[in-house]
């Protein structure tokens, strides 16, 4: 690829979250959206009537006509085809959860390494340019506490809210720590599928932060806020109206005093500056924000939150 040529980008699975991959790549500065592949072909062909480039047949079409692939389908099946692009030489981001089990995630990074390709994956909360802003005033936080909320909708239900909606947040937090967890309990329940659906987790990093995270998606309305309590600094985050609310400790003249921080935001669609990432990693041959590693990293916390669950649910039901 000639650096001055654009990034030829296809999107596998255009569902209701890779339609917007699509609708990002076929306007995002340096890319040029080449083809979608689709479990439905004429979702496919909708998808690319709209936004350009063309329907392709399979994942052989897809690495011939693409330098970079996004994959936007069911989770269960992120690393059979993640892996198999990365063989063909292609570069991948891949939706958040990256795999459905952390020995799926490193047939990722090992095929990646293997072929010398990127991965990156789509943990679109962390371009987010208020938690851009948060986490660039926010230091080295004590405790932090999240509420991620949602209606139910037929969407994601291959996973449970852990996956589906916390992964989101336990990446945030683990990069604001800094440090891996050292304890975490956690309950959850079903409430609407079989799966659990709303869930509360406690997390206790090396270095002393500590975090507690609630997610929902059978909740009556739509929260996504933050709040992080730092040394002689508090951040209020609201992800969903893209604002920050910051307060210091002021020592001047020897009184303390909280006085108000100004917090600059830029406000832009995270989604498309997950892409313009992706689209810079590709061209660099440089790592993204939210590499492969750093996706696996998510994956990892939130499986030991879904084992903590599990603990208080046998103990619940007296199976301790």
């Amino acid at each position: 690829m000639n650096r001055v040529d654009p990034v030829r980008i296809a999107v596998v699975g255009v569902g209701h979250l890779g339609r917007h991959h699509a609708r990002i790549a076929s306007s995002s500065p340096g890319a040029r959206l080449t083809g979608v592949l689709d479990i439905k072909p004429d979702r496919a062909a909708d998808v690319a009537r709209e936004f350009g480039g063309r329907p392709l047949p399979d994942l052989d079409a897809v690495a011939a006509e693409a330098d970079a692939v996004v994959v936007a389908t069911p989770t269960v099946s992120h690393s059979e085809i993640a892996c198999r692009l990365l063989e063909r030489g292609r570069d991948v981001l891949v939706e958040k959860p990256m795999a459905a089990s952390l020995q799926e995630a490193d047939a990722i990074l090992a095929a990646a390494r293997t072929a010398g390709r990127i991965v990156q994956v789509g943990h679109v909360e962390r371009y987010n340019p208020a938690v851009e802003a948060a986490l660039a005033i926010a230091g080295r936080p004590g405790f932090v506490e999240v509420h991620r909320l949602g209606v139910f909708t037929p969407r994601s239900l291959d996973v449970d809210v852990v996956l589906d909606l916390m992964i989101h947040d336990l990446q945030i937090v683990r990069a604001l720590a800094g440090e891996p967890a050292l304890e975490v309990r956690a309950a959850g329940v079903p409430v609407l599928t079989r799966k659990v659906d709303i869930a509360n987790a406690r997390i206790a990093f090396a270095g002393g932060c500590v975090a507690n995270l609630t997610a929902s998606r059978v909740s009556t309305e739509k929260v996504r806020k933050c709040r992080i309590f730092a040394p002689s600094v508090y951040v209020s985050i609201d992800m969903q109206a893209q604002s920050v609310r910051a307060l210091r400790l002021s020592r001047n003249g020897g009184d303390k005093q909280i006085v108000p921080v100004e917090v600059e935001i830029g406000r832009q669609e995270p989604l498309a500056l997950e892409m313009a990432d992706f689209v810079r990693a590709v061209r660099d041959r440089s790592d993204p924000v939210v590499s492969g590693p750093v996706g696996r990293e998510a994956l990892a916390l939130a499986e030991q939150v879904q084992a903590a669950i599990a603990e208080h649910q046998r103990e619940w039901r007296g199976e301790a």
